[in-house]
């Protein structure tokens, strides 16, 4: 991918010399993300100036290594979307997530529209599959279709550690895209009671069978009466009316608002989605309700093979929600993401 804001082409460049930490790795697959399209469309500014590469949900084989790295060679990885370096102060108390020295590919470092990505060695996740064409335990899943991982799985799978999500909980979602859909599977198969709020009847639809209890289109209500309704089911099903945890996963204005109409007694409100519009709202009913509002910045890399254990084991279904394109496409891809033709997450396979 060439600069950021400006038409897209193929091209061939020479990779630079590998540090000794670093590897090679030729990419199987990688995921087309809401924040890839804020950078090329909305003007979100990258770490890195520009030209760059975009793209951090990889999944691929690594072909070369550096001299401290060599163990790696051979091995089906996932590259995950936040890397932190592991030494800093920050890394050492457990912040990864905000490391200063962190590298995001397509956002610090090139990432992986690409054939080939250089990335450092050392958060690395081992796949463990035969060849790039096997399929992934029980989920159907090949190496490609692995990559939205990085980031569609385990962001979201971050925020519900954050809210401490525990069985009985009522979780809410305000939007069912990429992110949220994962989010609401993760959630029910923690034992949550899931609400599901999305403008998208079809996604309502498609999710009140993959983990949705209750859904919601906010187009047909207004926050006071979407409450009220989640209210009135709660108490029907006596479930608990404080203490919900609420994720919002749409990355609209519109969203965090409903999200943050939705605060009981004891709330954790989970901030997934992006948006560069802003909101107003009365920060003060995070102190009447004894609430917290926590934001999420990727996935403790921590935590990635725990992910790959739900979808090996067929607890998170990922091959329906994801859609393969070749990487010749990506202009196309990206246009019709961007005018949201494409339901399920595209996953780009390089064909050159």
């Amino acid at each position: 991918m060439e600069a950021v804001g400006k038409p897209m082409r193929q091209f061939d460049r020479d990779a630079p010399a590998l540090q000794a930490d670093e590897v090679l790795v030729r990419v199987a697959g990688c995921g087309v993300c809401h924040t890839d399209l804020g950078f090329f469309y909305d003007g979100v500014n990258t770490m890195k100036s520009l030209p760059l590469t975009l793209g951090h949900e990889i999944s691929g084989v690594v072909e070369e290594a550096g001299s401290s790295a060599v163990s790696w060679l051979g091995k089906a990885v996932l590259i995950p979307a936040v890397m932190p370096c592991g030494t800093c102060d920050l890394c050492k108390k457990g912040q990864v997530r905000i490391c200063r020295n962190q590298k995001m590919p397509g956002n610090h470092i090139d990432g992986g529209f690409a054939s080939h990505v250089i990335v450092p060695s050392k958060y690395l996740c081992v796949v463990d599959v035969a060849d790039e064409k096997a399929l992934f335990g029980k989920s159907g899943a090949t190496l490609a279709q692995l990559s939205v991982i990085a980031d569609a799985v385990t962001t979201p799978l971050q925020a519900i550690k954050n809210a401490g999500l525990v069985p009985g909980d009522v979780a809410i979602f305000i939007g069912a895209g990429g992110v949220g859909g994962y989010g609401i599977q993760i959630a029910a198969s923690l034992g949550a009671h899931v609400v599901v709020l999305d403008v998208d009847d079809k996604k309502l639809e498609t999710y009140s069978r993959f983990g949705a209890s209750l859904t919601i289109n906010p187009k047909t209500s207004d926050a006071k009466a979407i409450r009220k309704s989640i209210q009135s089911w709660v108490k029907e099903k006596a479930y608990n009316p404080f203490e919900w945890k609420i994720f919002e996963t749409s990355g609209t204005a519109k969203g965090q608002e409903l999200a943050f109409s939705l605060l009981t007694f004891g709330s954790r409100l989970c901030v997934v989605g992006f948006t560069m519009d802003s909101v107003n709202l009365r920060l003060s009913n995070l102190m009447a309700f004894d609430a917290q509002a926590i934001g999420n910045w990727g996935c403790d890399v921590s935590y990635y093979p725990e992910a790959l254990d739900w979808i090996r084991s067929g607890q998170i279904q990922l091959v329906p929600f994801v859609q393969t394109f070749p990487m010749s496409e990506i202009n196309s891809v990206f246009d019709r993401s961007h005018r949201k033709e494409i339901d399920q997450r595209p996953v780009l396979i390089p064909d050159f």
